[in-house]
């Protein structure tokens, strides 16, 4: 059964003005130690930054809480799975509110090019 669905989409661009004015304290805001090795040591970092940033709210709105109340940014993590497909890796407040919820498994899908970011999450009960 589907729990919710909750789809995203960002500008690359906005996420490089982030990270150039809030520097890494406000990457590290937004996002694990481990996803910002995995993006940072990328010739181009912003493109991975913002899909993993639509992925956050992407799961957020599939879960019908926004952040905070379902949690931090960093409480959820996009994570390379089995083959290297993406998944998400829920902590804290994020993963509490899922099982209340009756979440039993979530679902990624992620694109992007060098302009836009789209992430979709579909929660299955």
């Amino acid at each position: 059964m589907i729990v919710g669905t909750g789809i995203d989409i960002v500008a690359v661009a906005r996420i490089a003005r982030f990270r150039q004015r809030r520097r890494a304290r406000g990457l590290r805001r937004l996002f694990t130690d481990d996803e910002l090795a995995d993006c940072l040591r990328r010739a181009a970092p912003d493109p991975s930054l913002a899909v993993r940033f639509a992925a956050k709210e992407a799961f957020f709105k599939a879960l019908g809480t926004g952040w905070g109340p379902g949690g931090d940014w960093t409480h959820v993590e996009v994570v390379r799975g089995r083959g290297g497909r993406p998944e998400l890796r829920l902590h804290g407040r994020a993963a509490l509110a899922a099982r209340e919820r009756g979440v039993r498994r979530v679902h990624l899908s992620l694109a992007h090019t060098d302009t836009l970011a789209v992430a979709q999450v579909v929660l299955e009960g």
